[in-house]
């Protein structure tokens, strides 16, 4: 019995001392973001993430009083954008971009996207594949 204790006391001290790790949480659509929330972003991209389970695309966008707000796009996983033809060179750091898709039910500046637009007017679908998300209204070109 006092082997098996200490066994306890030994695997809970490591668990305790292990750094702690940032958990994205998988959502359904549903969950964060509100379908009847259009919205259409033109802005600046200053930040991509192309990591699992979602990627993020970061924008500076210019509002008519000439303020900036910092604006977070969730889209698919690296290997969903790759198929549809988002690769890193395509979303350089400072390229001016549209990003249609809907906002976060928080009200945050935050918003799930589904299509977005390049300056050669080229469109692309960058929507996560998440339960509960609205259909692609625009067909990618």
């Amino acid at each position: 019995m006092r082997g098996s204790h200490m066994k306890t006391v030994v695997v809970t001290a490591a668990l305790l001392a292990m750094p702690a790790v940032r958990v994205s949480a998988h959502h359904s659509f549903g969950s964060v973001y509100d379908a009847s929330k259009e919205v259409t972003l033109r802005g600046t991209v200053t930040k991509v993430e192309r990591v699992n389970p979602h990627g993020w695309i970061y924008l500076d966008v210019k509002q008519p009083s000439g303020t900036v707000e910092n604006w977070v796009i969730e889209t698919g996983t690296p290997q969903e954008l790759a198929r549809r033809g988002v690769l890193k060179e395509t979303l350089p750091i400072g390229i001016e971009i549209v990003v249609q898709g809907y906002r976060a039910k928080d009200g945050s500046h935050t918003a799930n996207g589904n299509i977005l637009k390049l300056p050669n007017g080229r469109e692309l679908s960058v929507s996560a594949s998440v339960g509960g998300a609205p259909d692609n209204k625009s067909e990618a070109k």
